[in-house]
């Protein structure tokens, strides 16, 4: 091999050794988004004013407020300005989430199902020479945590009390840090703001390990 392939051959595998360790420090958060526009004539979402506003079972929630900064946060990025005094839309922040066991393909395990299999041992006399002893196993590992998480934002017109924008994402995975995969799922519910597709579609954001 001589001295120019060999260092072509070192080169690419640096570059590919690079490439993969980049890959490695960065997931792929997939969310599913349905997001509705019904803006009124003559009114424009885009630098709109905002405050928040709770349900009675958000008040006492610690959590919501966590959740509003994440939603503040996301709207801020598409140009959404919070103003408590001189707000024009009133914005309701939704969010949940559940843990579950997931197969190997990440759907969720049917109840009942069993972790462990069973040991069998026997014997007896086969159609071939001499006694038989037969040993069986079965054994299925602890199957994988999976967490679904949910948010949501109602954006209504103050003045007439119409809901101008709805938007909701969610996302399916093994990641158990639920603060930057809320934030992320805000962003997703906000892509394309304020003129979303029609139906559900797919957003694909990176988020560092």
């Amino acid at each position: 091999m001589n001295t120019i392939v060999r260092r072509f051959l070192l080169a690419l595998a640096a570059a590919t050794l690079g490439l993969l360790s980049g890959c490695a420090s960065m997931r792929l958060i997939d969310s599913d988004v349905v997001s509705v526009a019904a803006v009124p004539p003559g009114m424009s979402l885009l630098g709109a004013t905002y405050r928040f506003e709770r349900l009675p079972s958000q008040a006492s929630n610690p959590e919501a407020g966590l959740a509003e900064q994440q939603a503040q946060a996301a709207m801020t990025a598409v140009g959404l300005v919070r103003d408590d005094a001189g707000a024009q839309l009133s914005v309701l922040v939704g969010f949940g989430g559940n843990r579950y066991l997931a197969d190997p393909w990440g759907r969720p395990l049917a109840p009942g199902w069993a972790p462990y299999g069973s040991i069998a041992v026997g014997s007896g006399f086969g159609g071939g020479f001499g006694p038989h002893i037969g040993v069986g196993m079965g054994m299925r590992f602890p199957p994988p945590t999976h967490y679904r998480r949910d948010v949501s934002l109602i954006m209504r017109d103050l003045k007439s009390g119409q809901v101008v924008y709805e938007t909701r994402a969610s996302h399916s995975g093994p990641w158990s840090d639920s603060v930057p995969i809320f934030a992320t799922l805000f962003q997703a519910a906000l892509a394309n703001f304020p003129n979303p597709p029609a139906g559900l579609r797919r957003v694909n954001i990176e988020l560092p390990r």
